[in-house]
């Protein structure tokens, strides 16, 4: 099990958080109930984590439920040209988790087009023509072993059973998984804002209120959408991340995967189509911990052949776009 460590945030904080990934649009009075505390004190903390913890709630696809393809990218660049390649990158809609690793001179980050045309404009036409690129390797990702609509938080045990299943959000039986081109202006808004509140997003949409409740009820439910968190992990004690490149023997790919999933240092974990077979990012609180990780729990895990570990020099987008960060 996680512990935090911080001299500005407490346990409160954290179980905050915590809540908030459980559902992200719980009213604070539902979630001051669960933790035994004033909505005062909720609200209180929430705009506290937003100012100083870099906390957004936001509502993204999931392209795993719509069968959408992922892509992690390894951009190596010109010294001079990464951190101006990874800002337009973040720019994109179509990104995730941007960060300049390797010293500075490569880029990861995970694409998710929504369209074959997307994926073709970035892969075939952009990058390519980008003079600061030198390498470009694209691995897909086939198999999400952890991440998405499961976040790292539960790892740290915050919240009881009881509390977790007090919070989960009340919701319709579960269709199947797909967007419609009228979900674009509603999905617009809480990508930006994941609570944002039913007048809100009625008067983005055009519906009412009680039918803008519905559709994101359904989209929730049937997993096409996800309500997420973002924010700074340091200020839980744990600065400190890396991407994880493992391969592992061919028949140990799936146990290797699962395993991993179990770890408290694992954030995400998918398998890849290409020289690695995993993708993870490993969150630590220092070095000596990324190290102890890779010695010990990673470096003992049987069917694991190699790794290559790039740590994080600047993470440069989470979820979505943050314009002025």
């Amino acid at each position: 099990m996680l512990r935090m460590e911080s001299d500005t945030f407490d346990l409160l904080d954290l179980q905050l958080l915590s809540a908030l990934e459980v559902d992200g649009r719980a009213p604070f009075s539902r979630i001051a109930a669960v933790l035994g505390v004033s909505d005062q004190t909720i609200a209180r903390r929430y705009r506290r984590l937003c100012a100083e913890g870099g906390l957004r709630v936001v509502v993204l696809r999931d392209a795993v439920r719509l069968g959408q393809d992922q892509w992690m990218l390894r951009l190596r660049c010109a010294p001079d040209g990464a951190a101006v390649i990874a800002d337009a990158l973040a720019r994109r809609p179509d990104t995730h988790w941007i960060g300049l690793v390797s010293g500075g001179t490569e880029i990861a980050c995970i694409t998710r087009p929504r369209s074959p045309g997307d994926h073709d404009d970035l892969l075939l036409g952009k990058l390519p023509r980008t003079p600061s690129v030198v390498e470009i390797r694209a691995l897909q990702l086939l198999h999400r072993f952890y991440g998405g609509p499961v976040g790292w938080l539960p790892k740290f045990r915050a919240l009881s059973e009881e509390q977790t299943a007090a919070l989960r959000p009340d919701l319709p039986e579960p269709g199947p998984a797909r967007l419609e081109p009228e979900d674009a202006p509603l999905l617009a808004v809480l990508e930006r804002d994941g609570r944002a509140t039913y007048p809100e997003l009625q008067r983005a949409t055009g519906r009412s209120e009680s039918a803008v409740k519905r559709r994101l009820s359904t989209l929730i439910a049937s997993g096409a959408v996800y309500v997420d968190i973002e924010y700074d992990s340091e200020i839980l004690g744990y600065p400190k991340a890396a991407i994880l490149w493992i391969t592992t023997a061919p028949g140990a790919l799936d146990s290797v995967g699962r395993t991993l999933a179990t770890h408290d240092e694992i954030a995400f974990a998918s398998a890849t189509a290409g020289p690695s077979h995993i993708v993870v990012t490993a969150v630590v609180r220092d070095t000596a911990a990324l190290y102890a990780y890779l010695s010990g729990p990673l470096g003992r895990l049987e069917g694991v052949q190699h790794v290559e570990a790039t740590p994080f020099l600047r993470r440069v987008k989470q979820l979505t776009y943050r314009p002025g960060r």
